[in-house]
């Protein structure tokens, strides 16, 4: 089973992004078998910026929406394998500017949350990689209502 958890955070910048994202979610976490959430964040809230594992919980938030989605073996390793392999990648800071030049998503060499882990499940199988996004905006809400459609896939309290 894998575990998303969505958030919209109490700051100004998770505001921001919630506005300018066209929802209500400024961020996004996977929630690891070992009770930790893995993301990339902007900021050094819970341990550091950039893609690291993070405690449960690591800040306090306005609102969150959790998502399960059930997964095969495979799915999982291949899920939870890019994931890992992405520890340490910094933060993507040309994210905002992406939203106006067209900087592709799926660049490997830094990530913001709902990127990382819409990449996570393309390798995973889960998304088609041929989704009908613009290449340089995988926004949290956007990934969330990808997410909501997926076959296995519930919103849990």
């Amino acid at each position: 089973m894998i575990r998303l958890a969505f958030r919209l955070g109490l700051g100004w910048t998770s505001r921001l992004i919630a506005r300018f994202s066209a929802g209500h979610l400024s961020h996004v976490d996977v929630k690891l078998p070992n009770g930790k959430l893995l993301g990339a964040r902007s900021d050094n809230v819970g341990g550091g910026e950039g893609v690291r594992e993070r405690p449960d919980p690591y800040e306090p938030v306005a609102k969150m929406v959790y998502f399960e989605i059930e997964a095969t073996p495979e799915q999982l390793a291949k899920f939870y394998g890019f994931l890992y392999d992405q520890l340490g990648k910094p933060y993507d800071h040309l994210a905002i500017l992406a939203f106006i030049w067209n900087r592709n998503w799926r660049d490997d060499d830094a990530w913001y949350c709902s990127e990382l882990v819409a990449a996570a499940l393309e390798e995973a199988g889960m998304l088609k990689q041929t989704l009908y996004l613009p290449y340089n905006k995988i926004t949290p809400v956007a990934l969330a209502t990808l997410v909501s459609d997926l076959p296995g896939a519930h919103q849990v309290n």
